[in-house]
């Protein structure tokens, strides 16, 4: 009899682990909108949880969701995660997950493309955010991303910024871009939106007023970054931006951070938590590994000729 015993216990031990593992994690994902440098991101996030065994429909599900740029939008799914009684959730970008941080102070929110979250008051601190919340923050590099006009030879003394005044992050960005502008001996001329569709109109009221524009990593803009490059192009402006994707899409250039690396980096931060981490006392992570992007076909819609030097430590050429 005790031998029979031994034999079901053993099983049993055996047969645990793989119902343990065939959980169903319900993950919920809300992004302010859509554009490559949040996608990439996304992608990344889910990629990397592929790669440490969570697969999509087995002991995973990803209930995805774009706010499409609007705050109540983003509200709202918000508030249908929390009644969904998600496990975890991801939020890609400031607006959404100040969302989130409203709706719940119990389910671990993961967040990542966050600018600032000490200024947004998501996190007490990036080394021990005291809250639900952790993840990754893309502050990016702003001096040396201004820097690029010097480096490549473009002589500003006014530099327009285009962005949302409502998103926290940009606000935090454009305090950088005006204090380093100081220093560089230049005038920033400021160009808010509210809405993707007022970025065409943005963009126009910087024509004959700059000598060059500087795009910080805003959702809005970014997301109708065709309308700023079409007035560039028309106007010879060069168009710094503060993510590489930008660049693909025909910016001059860019020193910034690979959202999809920042993505499989946030990605590790949620098997973390699956497995026990407490959110309060995992440090939020920057991504440190910089890239630069140059575009020789935007350069010469915008009548710039890119130095050899540059282009030969790029990252990234597009030609």
């Amino acid at each position: 009899m005790k031998k029979y015993l031994s034999i079901i216990l053993l099983g049993m031990l055996l047969v645990l682990p793989n119902f343990v593992y065939a959980k169903m994690i319900k993950v919920g994902i809300t992004q302010i909108v859509e554009h490559p440098a949040l996608d990439a991101c996304r992608k990344g996030i889910i990629d990397k949880l592929k790669e440490l065994g969570y697969i999509e429909g087995k002991n995973i599900e990803y209930d995805i969701q774009i706010a499409q740029g609007n705050i109540a939008t983003a509200n709202q799914i918000a508030k249908k995660f929390v009644g969904d009684k998600k496990d975890i959730i991801i939020a890609i970008a400031t607006p959404t997950a100040l969302a989130v941080a409203n709706a719940t102070k119990k389910i671990p929110i993961i967040i990542s493309a966050i600018t600032d979250p000490v200024g947004a008051k998501l996190v007490k601190s990036l080394e021990r955010p005291g809250t639900n919340v952790t993840g990754t923050t893309d502050m990016s590099p702003v001096k040396e991303q201004l820097n690029l006009f010097n480096e490549l030879n473009i002589k500003v003394k006014n530099i327009g910024v285009i962005y949302n005044a409502g998103e926290a992050n940009s606000r935090t960005l454009v305090k950088l871009t005006k204090k380093y502008s100081k220093k560089y001996g230049w005038n920033v001329v400021e160009a808010t939106v509210t809405n993707s569709s007022g970025v065409l109109m943005a963009a126009k009221s910087l024509v004959g007023r700059v000598d060059g524009i500087y795009i910080p990593t805003d959702n809005t803009v970014v997301s109708a970054l065709e309308a700023v490059l079409q007035v560039a192009y028309d106007n010879k402006i060069p168009v710094i931006t503060g993510d590489t994707d930008s660049v693909e899409r025909g910016a001059l250039a860019s020193l910034g951070i690979n959202y999809y690396k920042l993505g499989l980096q946030t990605g590790e931060i949620v098997y973390k938590i699956i497995h026990g981490a407490n959110p309060a006392t995992t440090p939020v992570e920057t991504l440190k590994d910089l890239e630069l992007f140059i575009n020789l076909k935007a350069a010469k819609k915008m009548g710039v000729n890119v130095p050899k030097k540059m282009i030969e430590k790029a990252t990234k050429v597009i030609k």
